[in-house]
């Protein structure tokens, strides 16, 4: 390959070399046109009648511009002389970089072989040498052999000597085994009506003590079985005082909240007879509330879609308890939404729209106000949230699935309860959490310690929500 590559490269410096001495020739032809063509002119002059002279020499300018002219020309020509000179050179220069890149390639490529030739001359010194180490080690270990069966045959032979002695020794052992063993038959006979005797009597007295260590064990059986009744009656007793105590406490806790409640109401209608909100900001209200509520309903088809998502996946992780708790949930969420989209709201006669606010809370460090209406809808957000978070928390603990109530949908969610009206989302949602978070809390380790369960529904402590809500009256 090399070698056409140099082939290739003379025959193109020396089409290049032909066709500048062609070009070279051409351009030395037109030179001779041209100085044919001014020698006539030149002599034209001459036999010019004596007024064309004087027409010359009264147009100096022209013969200066003729002149102009052929000193560019000659200054062309020259030109593409140098540039012709500077092309061969280059084109040398190049043919002479190709035949020195040649020699340096043929150069590596012996260097190459005698490389190759060096460490085929060694492998085969080694081979040799593996060869004669080879046929060394054959012959030791022939010689190793054949020692090894002179020994065999020396050990076989000494082996047979030896058996034949101890043949003759056993024969005379067997003898003598044989008198000695008829001896000690008759001993033993007698030994053994002795022993037979014995174990009679052994029998006997075995029989005795078991039968007292059964009765022994069946009077243990019996105290261990009074035992545990007595700790089964005592457990069963502190349930019974535990339930009795917490269901006080719910109760106590209820009527807290009702009248905490009923307070709230009465407060609520004093100042519905006391202050009425002005129409234009009524109506700022209603503006507020349908927008909000078009929105939420948007967020509902997409928190349900997402919902029945992650429902697959608790399939895939076999966590049982929680699927149906999350299916429940999205019943749930498809009949709130149904609701909402059937319900046709009457925002006019709606007292929450012409309710000035009595109440502010504080979320993300921003004070927002509201009336007695969004007091009672963030309340209702804190229950709903501790239900939901207990139903949670009670399935992952059924499926023994680590406790984290951020991963279930409903704390994501956070939207049960809300018809879209009264507060804003964000706030429902964030009330919501927060008793989520105690529920789940409750639910997981089977506890009360943030609420009550009461004829079939959960709600938040009285002093737990006031603490959660931390509402301030503007009166």
């Amino acid at each position: 390959m090399k070698r056409v590559g140099a082939v290739i490269v003379s025959a193109l410096f020396l089409l290049v070399g032909s066709g500048v001495h062609a070009r070279a020739q051409q351009d030395q032809q037109q030179q001779e046109d041209r100085d044919k063509k001014a020698k006539p002119e030149k002599q034209k002059p001459e036999q010019q009648p004596p007024q064309q002279e004087r027409g010359r020499e009264q147009n100096p300018q022209q013969q200066e511009r003729g002149q102009q002219e052929r000193q560019r020309e000659q200054n062309q020509q020259e030109q593409q002389q140098r540039v012709q000179q500077q092309r061969q050179q280059q084109q040398q220069e190049r043919v002479q970089q190709e035949r020195q890149r040649e020699q340096n390639q043929q150069e590596q490529q012996q260097r190459v072989q005698q490389q190759r030739q060096q460490q085929l001359n060694q492998q085969q010194q080694e081979r040799m040498e593996q060869q004669g180490r080879q046929n060394q080690q054959q012959q030791q270990r022939v010689q190793q052999e054949q020692e090894r069966q002179r020994e065999q045959n020396q050990q076989q032979q000494r082996m047979q000597q030896e058996r034949q002695q101890q043949l003759n020794q056993q024969q005379q052992e067997r003898i003598q085994q044989q008198n000695q063993q008829n001896q000690q038959q008759q001993q033993e006979r007698m030994q053994q009506q002795r022993q037979q005797q014995l174990n009679q009597q052994q029998q006997e007295r075995m029989q005795q003590q078991n039968q007292q260590n059964q009765q022994q064990q069946q009077e243990r059986l019996q105290q261990q079985r009074q035992q545990q009744l007595n700790q089964q009656q005592q457990m069963q007793r502190q349930s019974q005082q535990n339930q009795a105590q917490q269901e006080r406490q719910q109760q106590l806790n209820r009527q807290q909240q009702e009248l905490a409640q009923q307070q709230w109401q009465q407060q609520q209608r004093q100042h519905e007879q006391q202050e009425r909100l002005s129409q234009q900001r009524q109506q700022q209200l209603i503006q507020q509330q349908q927008q909000r509520l078009t929105e939420y309903r948007q967020r509902l088809d997409e928190q349900q879609r997402r919902l029945q998502e992650q429902t697959a996946v608790l399939q895939q992780q076999r966590r049982m308890a929680q699927y149906r708790f999350q299916q429940e949930y999205l019943e749930r969420l498809r009949d709130q939404d149904r609701r909402l989209r059937e319900e046709r709201h009457d925002y006019y006669n709606d007292p929450y729209f012409y309710t000035a606010p009595v109440y502010r809370y504080n979320r993300g460090g921003v004070y927002y106000e509201t009336n007695q209406y969004g007091a009672d809808l963030l309340r209702q957000a804190v229950n709903y949230g501790y239900q939901e978070g207990f139903h949670a928390g009670e399935a992952d603990r059924e499926d023994g699935w680590r406790p984290d109530y951020r991963e279930s949908y409903a704390f994501q969610d956070a939207t049960y309860g809300y018809n879209g009206y009264y507060v804003d989302p964000e706030d429902y949602r964030y009330y919501f959490r927060e008793g989520f978070r105690r529920g789940y809390e409750d639910g997981y380790n089977d506890q009360y310690q943030y609420g009550y369960y009461s004829n079939g529904s959960y709600g938040v402590l009285g002093n737990v929500l006031s603490l959660i809500l931390n509402l301030q009256s503007l009166r």
